[in-house]
């Protein structure tokens, strides 16, 4: 598709050229600016490595890998060739191997990526904010990998083949960027081609809502599983959370004696762990009671023989404590036995700690 500027007397077609003959090499030029602006290519996403290879084969390498606002991984190839090559082959290729990243993995290579960029900026803090969590969440954490294709145009068969892998549930967009010349500058026409734009967003509603469903269906089954173990083995060790049933995402939730505060266990996909959440309904008084708490901070550590994470959020209305370990749904069955154990034992240790200063509160108010 050609390019026209609209002069005073006539319509003018702006030239189209060639990258090479642009004189912008694929790596050296387009892709460092690229890295600085993905927006125009990619929206909503952090770049996190730019030739990322960590694995044996060290001549294949991910032009640049990010994280999209829904917690995806995203795989980014550039092209200046004329018909996008086999990019797409390679791609899969590479979202593959990354499919398996966690969320302490990305921070890693994150981390490394702003070192050799020369930014001080600290990688968890930064992906958290991005992601707009308080902490990870390895459930919904690389879920899916999406893949962006990008090339000065793309031939037949790489067009048919992404349409045809898009239609199997894979995430794959193609970006045309094509090189325009007038008067010794260079311009560029950024078009996504796949999915068209008008339907993309149905698209990827479509698809998003039966693979939630698919991950949400698999991830209750395992967890009602889980709970009815810990539950099971929790019998005479501790009364506080018996005859309670855990929610479809959640942990299992139990009232302590302040109201608006109750006593959690949670799991995830790699660790497990307890809380106290403090809710009450309002937000003045969710920070009070946590404040009043937090005073007592090392007394509690103390008494729970193990360091809690203390979270005010102060942007939310419910604040909270947590002590997390490794060990989670995706350890084997028979580990188990043993991470329920772990976590019922820090749940009596905690209700221990804290009972007496909820009580406290209680009676104070």
């Amino acid at each position: 598709m050609a390019i026209f500027e609209i002069a005073s007397d006539n319509i003018r077609m702006i030239e189209e050229t060639t990258f090479a003959a642009a004189g912008i090499p694929e790596r050296a030029h387009l892709q460092r600016l690229l890295r600085k602006q993905i927006e125009i290519i990619s929206p909503d996403t952090l770049i996190v490595a730019e030739e990322f290879c960590e694995w044996e084969d060290a001549k294949r390498r991910i032009d640049l890998l990010g994280v999209d606002t829904n917690a995806k991984l995203v795989v980014i190839e550039l092209k200046r060739t004329e018909d996008g090559g086999h990019m797409e082959l390679q791609a899969i290729r590479y979202a593959a191997m990354v499919s398996t990243m966690t969320f302490d993995k990305v921070v890693d290579v994150y981390a490394d990526f702003l070192r050799r960029i020369g930014s001080g900026a600290d990688a968890r803090k930064t992906l958290l904010e991005f992601l707009d969590w308080d902490e990870p969440d390895d459930d919904e954490f690389a879920r899916d990998v999406r893949i962006v294709l990008a090339s000065a145009e793309f031939s037949t068969e790489l067009t048919t083949a992404v349409l045809w892998l898009n239609e199997q549930k894979l995430d794959i967009q193609c970006v045309r960027i094509k090189p325009y010349t007038d008067n010794g500058r260079v311009l560029i026409d950024v078009q996504q081609v796949i999915p068209l734009p008008e339907a993309a967003d149905y698209q990827v509603q479509i698809r998003d809502k039966k693979q939630k469903g698919k991950h949400q269906a698999e991830g209750y089954g395992l967890r009602q599983k889980f709970w009815q173990g810990l539950l099971t083995r929790a019998v005479g060790k501790t009364s506080l959370h018996a005859n309670k049933s855990p929610g479809e995402r959640g942990g299992i939730h139990a009232k302590s004696v302040l109201r608006g505060v109750s006593f959690a266990y949670d799991v995830h996909r790699d660790e497990g762990g307890v809380g106290l959440y403090i809710d009450t309904g309002t937000q003045e008084e969710n920070k009070r009671i946590y404040d009043s708490l937090q005073s007592h901070q090392a007394e509690i550590d103390g008494a729970f023989g193990g360091k809690l994470t203390w979270l005010r959020l102060n942007h939310r209305k419910a604040s909270r404590l947590v002590y997390m370990a490794p060990g989670g749904l995706r350890s084997d069955d028979p580990q188990w036995p043993s991470i329920q154990d772990a976590m019922i034992d820090a749940m009596v240790r905690l209700e221990k700690a804290i009972s007496p200063h909820l009580a406290k509160l209680k009676t104070e108010a």
